[in-house]
């Protein structure tokens, strides 16, 4: 089977300077994509466009309101960027709720935006959003990333009925814990919640779910997206690929 190529396509990963987005970018650019790494860190939003012949844009997601009037040009748009907080509703930081709900959920629906007039015109595109299996399923202690999460899975149905009458397709990837900085980082917050040493924490907290013990690999998240993003995929829209390891089959 010929791989599909994306030469001509120029793509937008937010996130893109490490972990999944990073992935995606480096895959994409491997198959021919124009890619644009957009980052709140510019100078590794720089060298991870250096690394692929791309370009940086370092941008704050989060601060949305810079964001409602932009347009953007793009075929394909990964919507990657996010972050954890972890804690009791009754302890939770509304500001840290905010926070999440705009930069994973308000600023890939203005991304979107942006992008949608160029594709329609095109007749073209791609909107690839990195979901989780919390898209699908809730655990304690994530009200907000949950939240999150859950609302990206309707936006993107959504996008795919507006879209497809225009040649514009809307997905969600779905991936259990991904071997990523996000998830390391979730190993002490979970010890702290769960009163166990960070040694225990993979097997016993974010692999219980799992049929398949071990945690998601970034390239195979970016794989799935890659093909997503390919003329292959024209009559898949509004789908949730789950990468979970069994985990939301229980």
């Amino acid at each position: 089977m010929v791989e599909q190529t994306l030469t001509g396509r120029r793509a937008i990963v937010t996130g893109g300077a490490g972990g999944i987005g990073e992935a995606c970018a480096r895959a994409l650019a491997a198959r021919g994509a124009k890619v644009t790494v957009a980052d709140l860190d510019g100078p590794a939003a720089e060298a991870a466009a250096a690394a692929i012949g791309g370009e940086a844009w370092q941008v704050d997601l989060s601060d949305t309101a810079a964001l409602q009037d932009l347009a953007l040009e793009a075929d394909i748009l990964v919507n990657n960027a996010g972050i954890q907080r972890i804690g009791p509703i009754e302890e939770f930081d509304p500001e840290a709720f905010r926070l999440i709900l705009r930069l994973m959920l308000e600023s890939p629906f203005l991304l979107v935006r942006a992008v949608l007039p160029g594709m329609y015109q095109r007749g073209f595109g791609r909107i690839i959003n990195i979901s989780s299996v919390h898209g699908l399923r809730a655990s304690a202690y994530k009200s907000a990333y949950v939240a999150a999460k859950h609302g990206l899975e309707g936006l993107s149905k959504v996008t795919a009925l507006e879209g497809a009458a225009h040649g514009v397709t809307s997905n969600c990837i779905n991936p259990g814990y991904v071997r990523t900085p996000l998830a390391q980082k979730q190993i002490a917050d979970q010890a702290r919640m769960h009163n166990l040493p960070e040694g225990e924490v993979v097997a016993k907290i974010m692999l219980t779910e799992s049929a398949i013990k071990r945690l998601v690999e970034p390239d195979e998240v970016a794989s799935l997206a890659c093909w997503l993003a390919g003329d292959d995929a024209g009559m898949v829209t509004g789908a949730s690929y789950t990468m979970d390891g069994g985990w939301s089959s229980r």
